[in-house]
């Protein structure tokens, strides 16, 4: 028989997950965004036929801090003390509606895990704040989505139309490599 370690009490690392909201300051956020990796969630919405094969991609029309408008898939920081499977499902809310209906499966398993630098070049993938790693989702919706938060559009393509050069010429930061290998994983590459 083996004995378990008890750890010590310490305020500073062990707090009572219910005194935690999850959210960092802005301050507190810059912090450790210079000195951690992120931890995120990337969420390829598709729609599927009765056979289960994708039909449609839901693409995001965004305006960056730039002011080019890009497209994307919905994206998001997972929370502290924060299940990936909620993380998705909040995501997949704040940016397509409360009634989008996504199918998440109880054990979700991401097609891929994409690192995104600060520095570009490392990776196809790049993040000018931070140095974030994000499981990607295929994840199949079948309510009635309408952009929400700062998205202005949403516009449901072929995976082929997703694919064309000119979409992905739209998208920033590697999502457009990033929707490619979703299309891969699906079997919808074309």
């Amino acid at each position: 028989m083996t004995d378990t370690a008890d750890y010590p009490p310490d305020d500073e690392f062990y707090r009572d997950p219910s005194q935690v909201s999850g959210w960092l300051t802005d301050e507190d956020l810059a912090v450790v965004r210079a000195q951690l990796p992120l931890v995120y969630v990337d969420a390829v919405p598709v729609r599927v036929d009765d056979s289960g094969d994708v039909v449609a991609v839901g693409l995001l029309l965004r305006v960056n801090t730039q002011g080019t408008m890009t497209r994307a898939v919905v994206s998001g920081r997972v929370m502290y003390h924060e299940r990936l499977r909620d993380a998705l499902l909040r995501h997949i809310e704040k940016d397509l509606g409360p009634v989008a209906l996504p199918q998440v499966p109880p054990s979700p398993q991401p097609f891929t895990v994409a690192e995104y630098f600060p520095t570009p070049g490392i990776t196809a993938f790049h993040d000018p704040r931070q140095h974030a790693v994000s499981l990607a989702y295929v994840v199949p919706v079948t309510g009635d989505c309408r952009p929400q938060q700062n998205a202005l559009d949403l516009a449901w393509l072929t995976p082929e139309e997703a694919c064309a050069d000119d979409v992905q010429a739209e998208m920033m930061n590697g999502q457009g490599m990033l929707l490619k290998q979703a299309m891969a994983h699906v079997g919808r590459l074309p």
